[in-house]
Order: structure tokens, then sequence, then C-alpha cells
């Protein structure tokens, strides 16, 4: 069906959608792809400047731009929070006042003294996350003995070894392996101040019995320590030349390590304490590198965690092709060919468990070939399908593969994870150094759906490793008829792709699964006839379905609904939401953070979802309505 005769069919949602196409037409690249802002919180800015002042390349008029974008995000309370709209945090809070007085400002500025206050109310420095308190003990402002062990010797376990790094999650273990070379260093760099305003008595640490995993990590974590005081030398040299060598390896074609801030960061420190020079030729590009994920607007700089070049793009062509356009389009012919570009085709950690499994696939980043994902591979697979091709025998080709690699990653119970097979060990989790988030990449509703979502477009339905996605997904359902959303805030995000793949994949909509999952978005629906759900839904389950309405959310329970065969009152509401709010220009507001990177600790605003997820919702219920 064309755009044109869609917007005959419904002449105010069509002409909605037409303005949201044409907004999305003119924020596409000239080579074809799709990039919007991917905004995180202030510890990105506090960590940035924490690490020049590391590196000894600490520049005041970087660090005053800087500043007034971590005083700009400062909540009215004094405290700053991990996204827009939730409670101080008290680790962000402790690195922004940090930062702030690594910039100069003084500590008996009004805006510090409410930042201290904030602080010490949420239990100051000793509160802090274990990578805020690193950060710390860098700058002699926390002791090095105080933090959990975990020595560089974890590189030389082999991959059948428990904790070993490739029971780790891929970000975690790129984390990891330079960390554990900063702290064995212990080194002490000056700050030029105290921070001593922060300390809050704690009580100490309990003591947790042996007969439960805490408490036996508590125990190897004192081994750890005598550990870390008295090294094997030879094997330590040893452990830091391998780690060395691995971190080497990993750094991508721009500079980074996996597209990502943290172990982008501890990458740079650990081989700067390995003695590597800043014009190294690896430290050089790092840090160079470091400039295309930087954003000065006006006398603000910020800095993006990572970048989503190729998610942004796949979703975007999905929205057009849902919205009627033909393949020829020459946006989409543009888009598909940055995309079949991307294709990955070297072989990176994931070939550890995989190792007879052929390269391909895509990643999310301009450059992280050495960690591409099935989720993304699924969302660029579909997203190909709806471009023409000049070369159309090369794009089957790299079609082929990534369906291939997908069906190869997919883990034992039949789900599939985002980088890694069968990343499950819950060991991990239970490390005292472990506590920034999630650590393993066990498999997730919202992957498994859009592979399986992916496989049934290719129709590859009956297939049984499709049919085994289908069954994981059904198990996966919470008692309350939603799915959890792993990389995407929250059940909303899972249920509106869950139930999509299920029909798609044969799940008729009158299942008992998918007329649970209707029931449980209707009850959701706020009185202005949109959805949304508030990212404390990841801690406390009263918030799931719960919150302001918001662009993507809405337009996520419209898919579901759609496909769901979902109430036709639901349906009118949520797309009457979508059209009332829409701005003049095509596009949405949404300050909310709707993305997920750690549920509970690190969320993510991407500035494309409310243009992408709308347009797609819109256009697939047009599609409907005029059949």
């Amino acid at each position: 069906m064309s755009l044109e005769l869609a917007h005959e069919a419904a002449s105010p949602v069509g002409r909605a959608l037409e303005r949201g196409v044409g907004r999305l037409l003119e924020t596409q690249n000239p080579d074809g792809h799709w990039r919007s802002e991917l905004e995180t919180n202030v510890t990105m800015e506090a960590e940035d400047l924490l690490m020049r002042q590391f590196l000894g390349i600490h520049d005041p008029q970087l660090a005053a731009l800087t500043a007034n974008w971590i005083r700009s995000k400062q909540g009215d309370d004094g405290g700053w929070a991990i996204y827009h709209g939730g409670p101080p945090n008290v680790s962000a809070t402790v690195e922004a006042y940090a930062a702030l007085r690594l910039a100069g400002d003084p500590p008996d500025a009004d805006h510090m003294q409410r930042a201290r206050a904030v602080a010490v109310e949420l239990g100051g420095i000793g509160a802090t996350r274990v990578f805020t308190r690193i950060w710390l003990a860098l700058f002699g402002e926390w002791s090095w003995d105080d933090l959990p062990a975990l020595p560089p010797e974890v590189i030389l376990l082999p991959p059948w070894f428990p904790l070993n790094i490739y029971d780790f999650a891929c970000w975690a273990r790129q984390t990891i392996v330079p960390l554990t070379i900063v702290a064995a260093h212990r080194p002490q760099r000056e700050l030029g101040f105290h921070l001593d305003e922060l300390r809050v008595g704690a009580p100490p640490a309990e003591k947790l019995p042996l007969s439960t995993w805490g408490g036996r990590f508590q125990l190897l974590d004192r081994i750890l320590q005598f550990h870390e005081r008295h090294p094997i030398g030879p094997l330590r040299r040893h452990a830091l030349s391998l780690g060395a060598e691995w971190i080497i390896r990993r750094q991508e074609a721009d500079g980074c390590w996996g597209g990502i801030q943290p172990p982008w960061v501890y990458s740079l420190m650990a081989l700067h304490l390995l003695g590597y020079p800043l014009d190294h030729p690896v430290m050089a590009k790092g840090l160079k590198g470091l400039e295309s994920f930087t954003i000065i607007e006006g006398d603000h700089r910020r800095l993006e965690a990572c970048q989503s070049p190729v998610w942004d793009s796949a979703l975007a062509l999905v929205a057009l092709r849902d919205a009627g356009l033909e393949p020829g389009h020459p946006a989409l012919v543009r888009g598909g060919r940055w995309l079949l570009n991307e294709e990955v085709r070297i072989a990176g950690d994931w070939a550890v468990r995989r190792p007879e499994l052929e390269p391909g696939g895509w990643g999310f980043e301009y450059e992280n070939d050495n960690y591409p994902d099935t989720d993304d591979t699924a969302e660029v697979v579909m997203a190909m399908r709806a471009a023409s091709f000049d070369k159309p025998d090369r794009a089957e080709a790299a079609l082929r593969r990534g369906v291939n690699w997908t069906f190869g990653m997919q883990s034992r119970d039949g789900g599939w994870a985002a980088f890694d097979v069968d990343n499950t060990r819950g060991l991990c989790e239970e490390l005292p150094f472990c506590d920034f988030g999630e650590v393993i990449d066990p498999p997730s509703a919202d992957v498994t759906a859009h592979v399986v979502e992916m496989l049934a477009e290719e129709g590859l339905a009956d297939d049984p490793r499709t049919q085994a996605g289908v069954q994981w997904l059904l198990r996966a359902q919470e008692t309350d008829g939603s799915w959890f959303g792993r990389w995407g805030a929250n059940h909303l995000y899972g249920t509106g792709a869950v139930v999509p793949a299920l029909i798609r994949a044969g799940v008729e909509p009158g299942h008992p699964a998918i007329r649970r999952s209707m029931s449980w978005l209707e009850e959701c629906q706020n009185e202005d006839g949109g959805f949304g759900e508030d990212l404390r839904s990841y801690k406390d389950p009263a918030w799931r379905g719960c919150g302001e309405s918001t662009p993507s959310q809405t337009a996520w329970a419209l898919l579901a609904l759609l496909d769901g065969d979902g109430s036709r009152v639901a349906v009118e509401r949520a797309v009457d939401w979508l059209v009332r709010t829409q701005r003049s220009d095509g596009d949405w507001d949404e300050p909310q953070f709707t993305g997920t990177g750690f549920p509970g600790d690190f969320y993510i605003r991407y500035h494309q979802y409310r243009l992408n997820y709308p347009v797609m919702a819109l256009g697939r219920y047009l599609r409907e309505t005029t059949r």
C-alpha cells in the first residue's frame, strides 16, 4: 500500500504519519545512515575530567565547558539523578561534585553546598558504588585496601574455568581486564583538594556466614587481598603483559574499546600505567577517538557513553517501510547500502564459545567489530529486506550470513542474549567487585523477540530453532501478562517486542498468553490515551506499566495492541495521543529515558526513539485500517 493511499484512508493520522516520515527523511545523513544523540548521565563527563587529571592532560577551558553541562543537570534537590525525573543518586552526585571541584567550583558555593548535603544524606562516599570508589582511590580519596580485589591474574584462567573473563558479559570483561591492571598498580595521583566533607561514618560491612555464596566470596576477597599485597612476581608480570596484549588487540578502528565509555577510559589508564606514553599510537588514537563522542553546544560540553548509528538506521528503515515507502525509494536504497557496508566479517569474543561459527551480523556502533550483537543483527536483516540493492547477490549473501550467525548464537534454553551464548554464570554477580550493574548476558525477552520476528519474516517460523525461541518467550511471560524489557524501559518495551514476534511466528491472537498481555496493556493505558513506564519499575513491580505517557512507550504498546488484536478503544486512544502530541516539525518531545543499559543502574535516552517508533506504529495502524 502506498503512503498516499494510507493518507486518504485516515487523513488526520495520515497527515501525522506524513509529517513523521518527512522528519525522518530530513534527519538522514547523506551517506544513508541515521544517528541521533545517545544521552546518559553526568558520570560520563565527571569521569572524563577525572581521567584527564589522572593522565596529566587537564585542560581548564575544556573543564569549564564540561562543568557548565554538569551544573545544568543538577536537580532542584541539589543532587544528580541517573535518569530524567529520577531521585538523586549518591554515586552520580559524588562524582559530579568531585568533577566540579576539579573544574574550580568552590565548596562553599550554594550549588556545591546543596550537592554536599544530598551526598551526605545518601550515605556519602562510603555508600557509593565500587566504580566511584575506584575513581576516588586513584587520587587518594579512598584506600585501595578497602576495595574488593580482582587481580590481573584472572586473565590466565582458561575459558572453561569458573569466573574466567569470558564468564562475564562482553561489556563487563572489557572493563574488568583494564581495571585489574589499574588496581594492581594502586596508583595515587594528585587531585589538588580533598573530599573529606563527603565522608560519613558508616557501620562495618556485615560478615556473612560461609554457608552463603556471599560469605564465601567475602572469604575469597580476603584471600585475593592478601595476594594483591604479596603477588608472585613472574606470574604478575606475565598477567600484566597478557592483559596489555588483550586490550590492544581489541581496540577498534576509531580508537574506542567496544564503542562504550567504561572500557575506553580504563584501557587508556591501564596502558598508561604500564608505560605507554600518551603519544604511543594506541594511546593517541584512543584519546583522539573521544573527540567523536564529544558534543559541544555553546558553552556546554558533554560526552556520549556510546553511539547507536546501526541501531538507529535499522529502526528508521523499518519505520519507513511500515509507513509505506517502497524498496526503491532513494532513502531506503541509501540506508540499505550503508547497513550492508557495516556487516561484521571478523571473529570477535563470541567465537570463544562458538569457534566453528562463520562470522556475520552487525554491531551497534560505527566501530565495534569485536562485538556484533544478535539484537542489531535481527533488526538490520528486517531493515535491509525493506530496501532495494544494485548488487542484490552481495546483499543476499550478507543476509544469509547474518541469519546463520544468529542461529549459531542461540543459547541452550532456546533464547537469545545480546552478545554471547550461554553467558549465565550467576557466580559472577556474587563477586563483591561487581556492584556496577549487569555483569552477565543471559537471554532476554526483548532480544529473543526481535530474533524470532526476524526469523519469521525470513520464512523460518517453522524452523525448530525458531520454535524453540517461541517456547522460550511463552515461558518467560510474567504472571501479570507482560514481558520484561532488558534493553528498554521496561515491560512496555518487552511486551511491545514479544507480541508482534509471537504473532509473526504463528501464535494466534486468541492464545492465552496473547490475551493476558492485551489485558495487561489495556489496564496500563493512561487516562490521556498514552502509555508510559517509570524506570523505578526495574526495582519496584508496582511501577510496571505506570508512568507519564511518552511517544516511544505509547508506540510500543500500540504495536502490541495492533498485532495482538487488542481493544479497538485502546488502539484508537493511543493513536489519538500520538497525533495530538506530535510537534509541527513531525517529531515528538520525549525528555524521559526509555532505553536501558543496566537495569536499576544505568539508563539511556535514545533521541531517535521518539521518532522511529511512533512512525512505525502509525504506519502499521494505517496499513491495518485500510486493508
